[in-house]
């Protein structure tokens, strides 16, 4: 055989070796990487969060993992869905840790248990359980006997269980990494020095639990050994361990970010996504994770923040409803691929890098018997040609060319070869014909919350209470109620005097009523929660009513003392008259309801017997709860429920709470851009979309929580609403596209076997329906030459073969995959001497 056919067959006889997953008894590190049984290993991750998906998602969340090329999942462990009430445990449904690792062993894949147990996450609390607040003399993460007892009692809880089960790497199951804390390091200067008393304990205690498994700390320069320091950001290739005895690792690589309600919707380009993992494992990092690779659902009502949305996309390589992000899962895939063909130099040897010019780097991997690979990065935002190893490269601005063999390049990451899908969501009625002559409610039916107070808990208190001290978070709602006289002679009565009510709150947004009629709202947003408005209202003589609702969106689940922010109003209040007269009501005798008379009576589930089903359907009014019955869309597609119509409040499938909707929450006009150049560095708020719009409409209804027919929505509107605007989305596929050169990046392949990058005559573009019940119906654009534009936007170059349509159609239409191969031989040579490329734009159905 060849010299390089020999290289090929060798490197992909390695690669199916590495990718069989063993789990073993012994996992230890070293300086360059974790050891398993001895071994060094280089490691691709992924977040998945158990609790932000469903069950029957999990098995395929975990394939798609695996198919893209990972070898580890990697979960925070959620403290206040597992322990809600003190000592009362909650392990089931989508809280079932013990399941999910056992369902990531039985695909091979490895777990890194992120215990902490504060999680952040954008999670409610951070992940603390509400009652942790209410211990007396806590205080959160710092050098405190009642907490440390809490956080030992309930990680070794945890330990206990994966060692019940046999799930450490140590007892032959796949946890092979734990963390304990989480981003201290961020906040650690303003606990003082406790903080350090505090870091050493954590460590000490975590290490005493005897797992047999290393533990990490992200973010925590003086993690103390023999716990790992870890990195987190966009980008961790300039990261290095706090002992030349650790590994470089990075536990959190952001492959997007969070959306909040009120703001736009965040993206991260795939090319530089690839560029940083890239970059990492250049400069000698050798365990990588993203987060998120699945992000998931907000379900119920555990979002953080305040004002995070329901969805948590996080712009990852599995999208919310668990599909594939095309391009971004494949070119990452083929990343991996890249990354994994130098294993075995990677981790044989420390790296030596050179500069090869101005923002040009390269990094060799060379060992005595002859392995050798290589990473030529090119930093700055404009393409570079270089000389290495008396070869010529082109470098594209912001990129890494990957060489195995310090040769030839597998890959450079801003060459993008994986196809690419544009999704779509197909609207359909929630019930009937929305334009039909059917009598208008008559799908639904209602009951009118109360307003103002209605149980029989109430209480009084003089002056204005904080919220959260007063619910403990057992409802995002709490009634501040007040009667006050208006005497004949007041002021606030003149003839064409205008009063107002001035409220202040801590936030997180409130509804007022005066007599029993909403007067108006305050909102506060994700970056400042605190509300300060003045509302014009209309005053009767004699007794009036102040009835306000406050409400949270999610509690705080960063920053220091985070759990000492509060929420509520906690005024002052005051009634303003036009003549400058002001009445302060802050200190008078109130009157509280913790949460709503509907919440107590079941209505959620749709089993109460107060429903009423009048023919009209009273709409845009305020607290209003709304129930219909409803078949799921046929097929097997995602389902979602647009919102439009609806203004704020939350919803339940057969009892199940989808969360929270807000789809009025509009972000602001102005900070995208039609598109992201992704050369230099990332940024939160570098690429944004949907400005002007509102930041979420479609909700995810998790196909298990729906039966055929007979199922039941429960919704709660707050401000006021049309309920019959509601209508069904199933996620579909819009339009499949790749673009190919007709040369390769790739000038040999040295892929695995199961790549279809080339073929001996070329490379060739391959298109896959990703359903597995669909074929490719339609090939709505297909160019050979130099076609220009992207997916959807394809149009015609000057150079263009008139045969290209009629080969694509040829060998796709009618089937779930075809294979083009891209070259002169295959479509004749529209333009002689001019490199060539084909794009092509197909449906599938």
């Amino acid at each position: 055989m060849r010299e390089k056919e020999i290289l090929v067959v060798v490197v992909m006889l390695c690669f199916d070796v590495l990718a069989t997953t063993s789990f073993a008894a012994n996992v230890t590190y070293d300086h360059r990487s974790l050891l398993i049984d001895g071994k060094r290993r280089v490691l691709i991750s992924g977040s998945i969060h158990y609790p932000r998906s469903t069950p029957e998602m999990w098995p395929d969340l975990i394939q798609k993992s695996k198919d893209g090329g990972l070898d580890v999942i990697e979960t925070y462990v959620f403290w206040n869905g597992h322990e809600p009430v003190k000592n009362q445990f909650n392990f089931e449904g989508r809280y079932d840790l013990v399941k999910f690792v056992k369902l990531v062993a039985e695909a091979g894949l490895y777990v890194h248990l992120r215990i902490g147990p504060y999680v952040c996450a954008e999670w409610n609390y951070g992940g603390f359980p509400l009652w942790l607040h209410f211990i007396p003399g806590i205080k959160f993460r710092t050098d405190n006997e009642p907490f440390k007892t809490e956080m030992q009692r309930f990680t070794a809880k945890i330990v206990d269980m994966m060692k019940q089960e046999k799930l450490y790497a140590s007892q032959g199951g796949p946890i092979i990494l734990s963390q304990i804390e989480n981003e201290y390091g961020n906040i650690d200067s303003a606990f003082g020095p406790a903080a350090k008393t505090y870091i050493n304990w954590a460590a000490g205690m975590a290490i005493s639990l005897d797992t047999g498994v290393p533990w990490v700390m992200c973010q925590q320069r003086d993690a103390p050994d023999p716990i790992i320091n870890t990195c987190n950001g966009f980008y961790c290739d300039q990261f290095t361990p706090n002992s030349n005895n650790k590994p470089k690792f990075w536990t959190e690589n952001w492959s997007g970010w969070f959306l909040s309600f009120g703001g736009t919707v965040p993206y991260r380009p795939v090319e530089d996504l690839a560029f940083a993992v890239a970059r990492f494992f250049q400069l000698g990092g050798t365990l990588q994770n993203y987060y998120m690779y699945h992000g998931g659902t907000n379900f119920d009502r555990t979002t953080g923040g305040p004002f995070i949305s329901t969805s948590y996309d996080y712009d990852a390589p599995l999208d919310e409803y668990g599909l594939l992000r095309q391009p971004k899962w494949g070119h990452l895939k083929d990343v991996h691929k890249a990354i994994k063909l130098c294993e075995a130099a990677l981790l044989a040897t420390d790296p030596t890098t050179t500069s090869l010019g101005s923002n040009l780097e390269a990094t060799v991997y060379k060992t005595d018997s002859g392995s050798c690979a290589a990473f030529l990065a090119n930093v700055a935002t404009s393409d570079k040609t270089v000389s290495f190893n008396g070869n010529s490269y082109n470098l594209p601005a912001w990129s890494v060319s990957i060489l195995p063999d310090c040769k030839n390049v597998v890959l450079n990451t801003a060459k993008i070869n994986s196809v690419t899908v544009i999704p779509t969501f197909t609207r359909q009625p929630l019930w009937g014909d929305i334009g039909s002559s059917k009598a208008v409610g008559s799908g639904w039916s209602w009951i009118h919350e109360p307003i103002g107070i209605s149980k029989k808990d109430a209480f009084v208190k003089s002056g204005l209470l904080e919220q959260i001290n007063t619910t403990a978070d057992k409802s995002d709602y709490l009634w501040y109620s007040l009667s006050t006289n208006v005497k004949g002679d007041e002021p606030f009565l003149e003839d064409g005097s205008q009063t107002v009510l001035h409220v202040e709150s801590l936030g997180h947004a409130f509804h007022a009523f005066i007599n029993g009629k909403l007067a108006g709202s305050g909102t506060g947003t994700s970056s400042n929660p605190k509300i300060s408005v003045e509302i014009p209202v209309t005053l009767t003589n004699g007794k009036n009513t102040i009835d306000l609702l406050s409400l949270t969106v999610g509690l705080q689940n960063y920053g220091a003392f985070y759990e000492l922010a509060g929420a509520g109003i906690t005024g002052p209040v005051k009634l303003k008259g036009q003549n400058g007269s002001t009445v302060d009501l802050s200190s008078q005798q109130w009157t509280y309801q913790i949460g709503l008379q509907g919440e107590d009576s079941g209505i959620p589930s749709g089993s109460s017997s107060q429903w009423d089903s009048k023919p009209t359907l009273p709409k845009n009014q305020p607290l209003i709860w709304y129930k219909t019955n409803f078949d799921a869309p046929s097929g097997d597609e995602p389902i979602a429920i647009d919102f439009t119509g609806m203004v704020k409040g939350e919803a339940w499938v057969n009892g199940q709470s989808i969360g929270r909707y807000w789809p009025t929450n509009i972000a602001p006009n102005s900070g995208c851009t039609d598109s992201c150049n992704y050369r230099g560095a990332y940024n939160a708020d570098k690429c944004r979309k949907h400005c002007g719009k509102p930041s979420q409409t479609l909700y995810h209804v998790p196909r298990s929580w729906v039966k055929s027919s007979g199922n039941t929505l429960v919704l709660f509107e707050e401000v006021g609403g049309d309920p019959t605007q509601i209508a069904f989305a199933t996620k579909q596929v819009g339009s499949l596209c790749a673009h190919v050169s007709e040369i390769h990046p790739q000038p040999v392949d040295m892929w695995n076997k199961d790549s279809e990058a080339r073929t001996k005559s070329g490379p060739v573009l391959s298109l896959e329906c990703p359903h597995p019940n669909q074929v490719i119906s339609s090939i709505k654009f297909a160019s050979f030459g130099t076609p220009q534009g992207s997916c959807g936007t394809y149009s015609h170059g000057k150079c263009s073969s008139t045969s290209a349509l009629s080969v694509v159609k040829k060998a796709c239409v009618g089937s779930k995959s075809c294979r083009v191969g891209v070259s002169i031989s295959t479509f004749g040579d529209p333009c002689v001497a001019v490199r060539k490329s084909l794009a092509v734009e197909a449906t599938c159905t």
